[in-house]
């Protein structure tokens, strides 16, 4: 299978701390990709470097077939992202936010209104076209991000935490989307996730990193096979020796010993 994206030991240090240690992954392309592991263990630290916002400290980075140090405008071109944090301008409409994008990434004229009319209807925010973003709920931003992030037909979307903070059903919904883009538009779908159920239900393959190291890559099945586990949360805690949720209060307390360290 063709790899869309290319991870060859890769390692990012801020001052001594270091965020991600020697990762090596890779992505084939049409497939969904879990990153999977706890809050600081350095999955927004990859993507930042995947989507050229973070430059990393070594290794090699290859997207779409062009190298993230090289050929950054390429890379860019390449993808559509939708941040942990909201980046709309909730002082505009849902399909001014669209126009705007559209402006930004040089969609032609021609085809931009025909586009935001149809992810807009793809996510079921048509109706809401002409209404202030600060009047959405957390599940309806999270919709329209994923339309804004395709407007320019990109090969990946890279999704950070997609379903952080949003109900059960909203969460349900966003991965009804997910998965039908996955499927009419064959797009790559790379996301971070905390949550192990997301992991396992949906992705076709999963990297667990902990503490700046991937400890496994693999499908769901071949990780809980290697553990001889039931489930991806067993396999989780056979590989990294603890809970995810456990994990991260490891990861916040070295951050916070760190910070104390260099900040007296």
């Amino acid at each position: 299978m063709e790899k869309i994206i290319e991870v060859q030991n890769l390692t990012k240090k801020f001052g001594n701390f270091t965020a991600i240690s020697n990762i090596s992954f890779k992505v084939e392309k049409g497939s969904i990709f879990a990153f999977l592991g706890p809050n600081g263990a350095g999955k927004t630290t990859t993507i930042k470097i995947l989507t050229t916002l973070l430059k990393p400290t070594e290794g090699k980075v290859i997207i779409a077939g062009y190298d993230v140090l090289k050929d950054p405008d390429k890379v860019r071109e390449s993808f559509g992202i939708v941040f942990q944090d909201s980046s709309l301008d909730e002082e505009l409409t849902a399909k001014e936010n669209m126009e705007f994008h559209a402006f930004l990434y040089n969609v032609p004229k021609e085809i931009r209104r025909q586009r935001v009319e149809e992810l807009l209807k793809f996510v079921e925010l048509w109706d809401k076209r002409n209404v202030l973003v600060k009047y959405f709920s957390g599940g309806m931003k999270r919709r329209l991000e994923i339309a804004r992030g395709l407007l320019h037909h990109p090969k990946i979307i890279f999704l950070d935490e997609p379903t952080l903070g949003l109900d059960p059903q909203t969460r349900k919904h966003i991965w009804d989307y997910i998965q039908d883009l996955n499927k009419k538009e064959n797009l790559t779908i790379f996301f971070t996730t905390h949550y192990i159920e997301e992991a396992e239900r949906f992705s076709n393959f999963v990297s667990i990193i902990d503490q700046g190291k991937i400890v496994i890559s693999g499908s769901p099945s071949e990780i809980k096979e290697k553990a001889k586990a039931q489930t991806l949360e067993e396999a989780f805690i056979h590989f990294t020796g603890h809970e995810i949720r456990d994990g991260l209060a490891d990861s916040l307390e070295k951050m916070r010993n760190h910070f104390k360290r260099h900040h007296r």
